[in-house]
């Protein structure tokens, strides 16, 4: 449940007996200064405009970052006597320290930072626009990691699918179990619309040719209801398969131009191999470091696709010469003076942004980008892929060691896939004399389906690692991440995380109707 703002309390205490109210706000700052957790949003107190990705820190090294609402909890632990205050910083924002006790209310305002334009340049000249980007080319290997470090880390993934159009339209089939009737039920089984939330707080160890991972604690979050009806069609298909196809038979399936021929028996599994062969996916399915492997794989893609990386997706840096750069402002960042640096393509590139440089170093503190065509389209013969989203932010943090690493980053990546083909699975046996047609099915398939996948990475913690520390570092494999079927703010209370959205803290499963 959200907390309530105290005046709720206060109000009609102070209105009968002040003492009494005096009292109990006593007793509040006692327990707000002994609290394990502050949650509270982060607004602009001249828009009233919530403020994303502001930096909550405690220490040098220990905070939390808002989310895309402003909204953030932030877990004090065994420290929580020794802490009286609480730092709050933002990309064009007054830093402002505000004290543990004073947090009573569910909304934190901090106000926009003058900019002083005669004091922003460290330099004794202007450098062009040019001069600025050559010199952020020249100090990647200065100003980024490329060696291992050790990472903790908190990853969301949030996946949408969206069945846009679904038409299956009934030919022909000689088998009396596969009539029109089944094929629209198959259509009604098929979810329209899907979501599928992982949350994963881990160690991450590693750089750009090795990496390991040391998972600490996961959740998933979606409808078992969607897989559990998916999984009972595909038993009911299996049965009518057996009950009807002869197991030496095989089965030539045809969209289009297009076909190719399917062992019946290694779809009924009357042979050893095959069913060997089931049992290997299942006990793959069930393996419990599949999930270890893809959150691995996926964190490390994200890593691995920086600007500063050679050969990256977001090219704009190492291949500076096709984009337009400008200068359009400077604000202030971690109480550092930055240019504002607009960029789009020449001609035939892929993506638009801001950068945030900072004047001193030329280090990229922060980069939006979003992509300004397709960037994959692919349409051949009624099948059809579009990647039509790709789009994030980065904001880097500097270490001790004076470089940057990320402090929080998210990618937003969308595509659509189309079909618009006649299907046909024709069964067909040699050793029967005569005709070896036996059974058909026809169909005609029209279907678009989108998929959105968001992820959101947060570095609490970063440090330079060894080699000797990287090999005797440990994989959890044994780990799996609990089912929800609906958000629980209890499960990661005494971490640090970053705080869900509305969609993820309303999401729940609908009870199954009959």
């Amino acid at each position: 449940m959200p907390s309530l703002p105290i005046e709720t309390f206060i109000d009609p205490i102070m209105t009968h007996l002040k003492t009494i109210a005096n009292a109990f706000l006593f007793l509040v700052t006692i327990t707000v200064m002994h609290a394990q957790t502050i949650a509270s949003k982060v607004v602009d107190k001249k828009t009233n405009e919530p403020i994303p990705y502001a930096t909550i820190q405690i220490s040098e090294n220990q905070g939390v970052i808002t989310n895309e609402e402003g909204r953030f909890s932030l877990n004090l632990g065994n420290t929580a006597s020794e802490i009286d205050s609480i730092y709050i910083s933002s990309m064009g924002y007054e830093k402002v320290g505000i004290a543990t006790q004073n947090i009573m209310d569910s909304i934190i305002y901090i106000e926009p930072k003058a900019i002083a334009l005669n004091s922003v340049f460290v330099s004794n000249k202007k450098l062009t626009i040019d001069e600025i980007i050559e010199n952020v080319e020249d100090r990647l290997e200065q100003n980024y990691h490329f060696d291992l470090t050790q990472k903790r880390l908190f990853f969301r993934q949030s996946e949408f699918n969206t069945m846009n159009k679904l038409d299956i339209e009934f030919k022909k089939s000689t088998i009396e179990e596969l009539n029109k009737n089944f094929i629209d039920s198959i259509s009604k089984i098929i979810p329209r619309k899907s979501q599928y939330y992982t949350e994963t707080l881990c160690d991450y160890y590693g750089g750009p040719e090795k990496r390991k991972i040391n998972i600490i604690k996961a959740a998933e979050l979606y409808d078992k209801n969607n897989s559990g009806s998916m999984e009972a069609l595909s038993d009911k298909l299996e049965k009518i398969f057996k009950d009807n196809v002869k197991p030496d038979s095989y089965l030539k399936i045809k969209s289009g131009i297009f076909g190719t021929k399917v062992q019946v028996d290694s779809i009924l599994e009357n042979n050893e191999d095959a069913s060997a062969a089931k049992d290997e996916i299942k006990d793959k399915k069930e393996d419990k470091s599949h999930f270890l492997k893809y959150r691995r794989s996926a964190i490390e893609g994200l890593f691995k696709n920086m600007f500063f990386q050679e050969d990256p997706t977001l090219n704009f840096i190492r291949k500076s010469g096709r984009y337009e750069f400008t200068l359009v402002d400077y604000t202030y960042m971690d109480d550092s003076s930055v240019y504002i640096i607009d960029f789009k393509p020449k001609r035939k590139e892929d993506f638009k942004g801001t950068l945030y440089v900072n004047t001193e170093n030329f280090a990229i503190m922060r980069v939006d980008y979003q992509n300004v065509k397709l960037l994959r389209n692919f349409r051949l013969l009624g099948l059809s892929y579009k990647e039509n989203v790709y789009k994030g932010t980065t904001i880097f943090t500097k270490g001790a060691d004076n470089k940057y690493t990320v402090k929080y980053l998210e990618k937003i990546k969308g595509n659509v896939f189309g079909v618009d083909r006649p299907l046909k699975v024709i069964e067909k046996n040699k050793h029967v004399k005569g005709k070896r047609k036996q059974n058909e099915l026809a169909l005609e398939i029209d279907a678009g389906i989108g998929n959105l996948n968001k992820f959101e990475i947060v570095v609490f913690d970063a440090k330079p690692l060894n080699e000797t520390d990287y090999k005797n570092s440990k994989e959890n494999k044994s780990i799996k991440p609990q089912y929800l079927s609906s958000y629980n703010p209890e499960f990661w209370k005494g971490y640090n995380i970053i705080e869900p959205n509305a969609a993820i803290r309303q999401f729940t499963v609908a009870p199954v109707t009959e």
